[in-house]
């Protein structure tokens, strides 16, 4: 929000122009060895030499960790940082921000760079267009690093889309729109979906707190309204519903700080909306509720963990029978079958009847066979609590 208040609040005239540029293959291309140097010379500024070895040798091993298959082969690239690590977002700001300080103060110390700001890998620039030209500024921002591609987008018809917003150039000043890929598909999760009212509502919290904080023109704002009642209907959410929202994030006043740090979260799992019969005990609490959603894509398409274990891997109530006469014993395991098969083996061929089933085979000189033909599982059982009680009831189940 403070960049699009920054950008309205300059003074621009007819020589203003407005530039985009996108960094092409970023997290690729990044040197492991020099981000690896300025790592370590920024932390050795406030750290302890000790503190500041041991992080640079945890950093190389975790960079070190950076693989991608291809044709049933194993690669290690030479240089970047994997794309999915939750620390190449950091490594790369740092690579950017020296950059930067080395490279581009030079050219934004002139008057020739009205403005100038990155987030990530998105660049803007406002430059006058009488002091230096769009060619000469790619050239010069393309020299900051040889193996880095920085591709401009021009202005055309004095607007330019820059992350979510929208600009729009006028003589003396920008206008902020909000800006939508055409790939946006606006969809939320369903009013009618079996999800907490609270996870349904945030995309339109999040829609309404865009619409209210940022400078919007009157005109843009009425547009924005009418387009998130759109995306509202088509998720089937009733209208009053988002329209109190609405109203209620309109007359939101700062919550004190001191009380928001005093509060403690619980966690519910929904499964049903009969899950508020117990939360709404807690609704003139310090107790604040957050739920757990069951009804997931991740749920719903990822194989659950005991159907894709197969019978013998499992532990619970077991039966083993004699090869020979056929009698049957009850019997209870809290490891997998497969093991406790292994250890009635050993118990026989050591003479060590430490079971019923081993005692009858030795007594009897009866004969025992593989697991898959005398072993069968009656029913799994993960909790050790529960291993007892089952056995007795299977013992006396005719």
């Amino acid at each position: 929000m403070s960049l699009a208040n920054d950008l309205t609040k300059l003074k621009l005239d007819h020589n203003s122009r407005m530039v985009t540029f996108d960094i092409k293959g970023l997290y690729v291309n990044i040197p492991v060895g020099e981000k690896i140097q300025i790592t370590q010379t920024q932390l050795a500024k406030y750290n302890s030499p000790q503190i500041t070895q041991q992080t640079i040798t945890l950093l190389q091993a975790i960079l070190k960790q950076n693989y991608f298959a291809f044709e049933n082969k194993i690669y290690q690239p030479e240089k970047g940082v994997s794309m999915g690590s939750p620390i190449s977002n950091i490594i790369a700001e740092i690579f950017l921000q020296n950059l930067e300080q080395l490279h581009m103060t030079q050219i934004l110390d002139t008057n020739n760079i009205i403005y100038y700001t990155r987030f990530v890998d998105d660049i803007l620039i406002i430059y006058n267009n009488t002091l230096i030209s769009l060619e000469t500024i790619n050239e010069q921002i393309n020299k900051l690093y040889p193996d880095l591609q920085f591709t401009p987008t021009q202005e055309q018809d004095n607007t330019v889309n820059f992350l979510d917003l929208h600009l729009i150039r006028h003589p003396n000043t920008t206008e902020i729109d909000i800006y939508r890929k055409t790939t946006t598909t606006d969809t939320t999760i369903n009013f009618t979906s079996n999800h907490p009212t609270e996870h349904k509502m945030v995309a339109y919290r999040f829609l309404f707190h865009r619409m209210l904080s940022l400078p919007l023109r009157t005109k843009k704002k009425h547009t924005e309204w009418q387009k998130i009642m759109t995306i509202a209907s088509n998720n089937r959410f009733p209208p009053q519903i988002i329209t109190r929202l609405k109203t209620q994030m309109q007359q939101t006043t700062q919550k004190n700080t001191k009380e928001e740090r005093n509060r403690k979260w619980a966690t519910f799992t929904f499964y049903t909306p009969k899950i508020r019969k117990i939360t709404n005990l807690f609704k003139h609490t310090d107790v604040k509720i957050a739920f757990r959603s069951t009804n997931t894509i991740q749920k719903i398409t990822k194989p659950r963990k005991q159907g894709s274990t197969q019978e013998h891997n499992k532990s619970g109530i077991y039966k083993p029978s004699c090869k020979t006469c056929n009698k049957a014993y009850i019997g209870q395991t809290s490891r997998d079958l497969t093991k406790r098969h292994r250890e009635h083996i050993r118990y026989i061929r050591n003479n060590d009847p430490q079971s019923a089933y081993t005692l009858h085979i030795l007594n009897n000189r009866h004969e025992y066979g593989p697991l898959t033909d005398t072993m069968s599982l009656l029913k799994p059982i993960q909790k050790p609590s529960l291993l007892i009680p089952y056995e007795q009831l299977f013992i006396h189940i005719p």
